[in-house]
């Protein structure tokens, strides 16, 4: 499996982009009207894309999502759905990415780690911008 989207009741969780994940060219995996665009960025040797920048308007985005692509290690990513039920567990390893999209989410460290994290800003500090949440096992 190379692109796993969980879904739960109609509503996106997480898509992951395993490591063997292969495209022939650029291709993006989030719906287009996603705060956050996850894909891949594919060429052959030779291609230049010209000199650009991003049209700047406004954005209002309302949710935070996260993205981690782990480095290496190996980090179990548990999603749980609103009512606090745990929907799966995702092993990741060196090279899977994964975009957290809606819902409660922890990780488990199983081997040491380490993972390159994005998510909107700014970052207000753990106090105001993490909310932990007591889940069912």
């Amino acid at each position: 499996m190379s692109l796993e989207v969980i879904e739960y009741n109609g509503v996106r969780y997480a898509e992951i982009i395993w490591a063997n994940m292969r495209v022939a060219k650029t291709t993006f995996f989030s719906p287009p009207d996603s705060s956050f665009q996850f894909g891949l960025l594919a060429h052959e040797a030779g291609y230049q894309e010209p000199p650009h920048f991003h049209q700047p308007f406004s954005r209002t985005i309302s949710d935070l999502q996260q993205m981690f692509v782990v480095q290496r290690g190996v980090v179990g990513v548990q999603l749980y759905n609103d009512q606090g039920q745990q929907l799966r567990e995702a092993i990741l390893r060196a090279g899977d990415a994964i975009v957290l999209i809606h819902g409660v989410h922890a990780i488990r460290v199983i081997e040491d780690m380490q993972c390159i994290s994005v998510k909107q800003g700014p970052f207000k500090g753990d106090l105001f911008d993490k909310v932990n949440v007591d889940v069912k096992l």
